[in-house]
């Protein structure tokens, strides 16, 4: 079936799902596959749930009209995403970095809500399948768009641009992430790149971070609006204070506090800013709905529990994000302090070194207890006071049966250690 032609059913049934589980009525199901599923299988039950069509690369799944037979149902969702992109005349931002990508779009949303109707990346959807379904999600009424866009590999960032073709380019930062895949850290400037260069060979323009020397050489001659501290920078804001909340004040001295803690997060609420300064959201707008944002879903939560304090910030992990929230902890106010900390994945060959790495930075600051969970902070934690668990259900239980009365804790490590859960009942 020609794009054009799918094009045509996906207007008759415009919503798309891709967990046989989770069907809107009248959807497209597109049957991915993966190391360890085969969605063709569980089409006959998407449709059962509700699927009006559904999308197949396997002839032996062929049971009806309902059915559409494609070479790759991976490609077609993309192509598919791309052929509705070319129909949108809208701006839309593409929005990357090591650290921050999805804060700084929920801000950034936010913001923008408050005189356009915007569609934005879901949650964290921002890979090779993330990316299409949120295109694919721009209704005709919407006037901005906001993408988010993550990579593990080079040449990612190049093939999300070619499926979403952002007007608008914002990249949050660049450090060491995802080494397994990108190896160093000139890869994944180059990788980064990808957004700027795409940005420029089609007449874009990025935002760019004035005080950041590496974002700025990156650029080259694309068009930009620089925002931060710097004298010279277009959008400028001070930060007034950063714990337990940053607070910060704008060009004309408005004061804006929020609910969001640590340094690091100055900068997303400034990236944020720029680009609603850009669209001309005003100033009282934009304090309202950064007063009004609350961080969830594990990122830098402020959580008041049984007399204690925890800055909750585990959705996930890298050498950058680590350093900067311990670092930002060191500097909170409080009579006892500890840190929970998990292993930092997808470091490949670095993986030793950089835990290192954090374990000599933790030595050199304040804590009164330093509590680490897996394998990896283990290996390297001899030299320290410490204490080592195997996984959270371990450091949840050590959590509930020892006096802590009045600490404040830090809890951070990458995804696939969960340590939430160290906080649930």
């Amino acid at each position: 079936m020609d794009i054009t032609t799918l094009y045509e059913i996906f207007k008759e049934f415009p919503q798309v799902s891709t967990d046989s589980r989770n069907i809107q009525p009248n959807s497209l199901f597109f049957a991915l596959q993966g190391e360890n599923f085969d969605g063709n299988q569980y089409a006959e039950s998407a449709l059962k749930n509700g699927a009006s069509r559904l999308i197949i690369d396997d002839e032996k799944y062929l049971k009806g009209d309902n059915y559409i037979l494609v070479d790759d149902v991976l490609k077609a969702l993309q192509a598919l995403a791309m052929h509705h992109r070319r129909q949108l005349s809208i701006p839309v931002l593409a929005i990357t970095g090591t650290n921050g990508k999805t804060t700084t779009k929920e801000l950034t949303r936010a913001m923008l809500e408050t005189g356009y109707k915007v569609t934005a990346t879901k949650g964290n959807l921002n890979n090779h399948i993330g990316v299409p379904l949120t295109v694919l999600a721009i209704e005709a009424d919407t006037e901005i768009a906001i993408v988010e866009m993550g990579a593990n590999h080079e040449g990612e960032i190049r093939i999300l641009c070619e499926i979403a073709q952002p007007t608008l380019g914002l990249i949050t930062n660049v450090g060491k992430a995802h080494l397994e895949g990108f190896k160093d850290l000139e890869t994944i400037k180059r990788t980064k790149k990808e957004l700027y260069d795409y940005l420029i060979s089609h007449d874009g323009m990025a935002f760019i971070q004035a005080d950041d020397d590496t974002l700025n050489s990156m650029a080259g001659d694309l068009q930009h609006k620089t925002y931060g501290k710097a004298e010279d920078a277009q959008v400028r804001s001070e930060l007034i204070n950063s714990i337990p909340f940053v607070k910060i004040k704008l060009e004309d001295e408005l004061e804006i506090n929020t609910n969001l803690t640590g340094t690091y997060n100055f900068e997303n609420i400034m990236a944020a800013i720029a680009v609603a300064k850009h669209f001309n959201i005003k100033d009282d707008e934009i304090k309202e709905a950064l007063q009004k944002y609350k961080p969830e879903n594990n990122r830098s939560q402020y959580i008041l529990k049984n007399d204690q304090t925890f800055i909750l910030d585990a959705y996930n992990a890298n050498p950058v994000s680590m350093k900067v929230a311990l670092e930002n902890f060191s500097e909170m106010e409080a009579s006892h302090k500890a840190v929970i900390l998990g292993d930092m994945n997808e470091l490949g060959d670095s993986s030793q070194e950089e835990h290192e790495e954090i374990i000599k930075l933790i030595s050199n600051l304040d804590f009164n207890k330093i509590i680490l969970v897996g394998d990896a902070f283990k290996a390297v934690s001899g030299g320290i006071d410490c204490i080592n668990f195997t996984g959270y259900k371990e450091a949840r239980e050590w959590l509930n049966s020892n006096d802590l009365e009045g600490y404040a804790f830090l809890i951070k490590g990458s995804r696939n250690m969960e340590l939430e859960k160290i906080l649930e009942d």
